[in-house]
């Protein structure tokens, strides 16, 4: 994928949602379907006026929490914060594409974007940056990025800066990866299904790991989803095609069984017929509970004319695993 200067992509985590906060592995991928770009209002561009507006003001309230974190001497990256709120008084703002509360990388997207335009000394966001380069970034992205969450792994906008897939081993071992384009089969995808309305990933977080504090839903965690949702990243990884779907079955089914707060209501049932009829698996894209879920089948058109049966559109990311990023 081309690294375009200025222009940051949404993010997918196909594998490590919730799990992650366990240390599980996990493998996130860009989306260029959706993207974002700092601009200012009236630079030669037509947009939704009052989205700008929107937008500068919270760029107005996120640069007073850069400044506070740069005065205190805890910011870990030269972030030149004069020429943000400079920028900011002539009406700065990020025109985005990317859906906010979706689960796929909103505020990543516009923390990439500033790291790149305001760290003067910034590292370049490419596939060639070492391990230790890449962590670090991570940890400033990690810094960045809690503001809009109260805390973040940093992945979300490490993913929207380097815009290669990326595989996460645990905490401090994160790699950038391949996904094969000729060993799955032609007719499988993965796609988007739009459940309507935002989530809020703070309340829902909260929820899974209270739950963690109960011992048997942590040696579920540990003994079951963590299990599945490695085999799933390394058997996509191979190439595996067979025993990635079973494994994935495993794990949607997992997700419906235990995570049941995550699932929008009125999804649970099209969740329950993918299992059934095994045309296609569902998954939580991000925390859930609303915004997308992501899909996966392994015949692209025959889930596509299921899903339209239960009034169901659906998204392509990889409408073709052997074309695609």
């Amino acid at each position: 994928m081309k690294n375009k200067s200025g222009i940051f992509y949404a993010k997918i985590l196909l594998f490590g949602e919730y799990s992650i906060l366990c240390d599980s592995m996990g493998l996130t991928i860009p989306y260029t379907h959706f993207r974002g770009e700092l601009s200012f209002i009236n630079q030669d561009k037509y947009t939704d006026y009052d989205f700008a507006v929107s937008s500068n003001k919270l760029l107005k309230e996120y640069a007073v929490y850069i400044r506070e974190l740069k005065e205190s001497g805890k910011l870990l990256c030269d972030f030149d914060i004069d020429a943000l709120e400079n920028d900011i008084q002539h009406s700065l703002y990020f025109e985005s594409t990317i859906p906010q509360g979706y689960g796929i990388g909103s505020s990543g997207a516009l923390v990439a974007a500033l790291y790149e335009k305001y760290v003067p000394s910034h590292m370049p966001g490419d596939r060639k940056l070492p391990k230790a380069e890449v962590l670090k970034l991570k940890d400033i992205f990690s810094q960045m990025e809690s503001y809009f969450h109260g805390t973040s792994s940093g992945m979300d906008p490490l993913n929207c800066y380097i815009k290669h897939p990326l595989l996460i081993h645990n905490k401090r071992d994160v790699c950038m990866v391949g996904i094969p384009r000729n060993k799955h089969d032609k007719k499988g995808a993965i796609f988007l299904i739009n459940t309507g309305s935002p989530g809020k990933t703070g309340p829902l977080v909260n929820i899974f790991l209270d739950k963690c504090k109960i011992d048997d839903f942590m040696v579920r965690v540990r003994d079951e989803m963590i299990p599945l949702n490695d085999a799933c990243i390394k058997s996509l990884i191979k190439g595996e095609t067979k025993r990635f779907f079973e494994t994935l079955r495993d794990l949607s089914k997992f997700l419906y069984d235990h995570l049941d707060p995550m699932i929008p209501e009125t999804f649970k049932k099209i969740w329950r017929h993918g299992l059934e009829s095994k045309s296609f698996y569902l998954k939580l894209c991000g925390s859930g509970g609303g915004g997308f879920l992501l899909g996966f089948t392994e015949d692209f058109e025959k889930a596509k004319i299921e899903l339209k049966k239960l009034d169901v559109d659906i998204i392509p990311v990889y409408k073709n695993l052997q074309d695609a990023e």
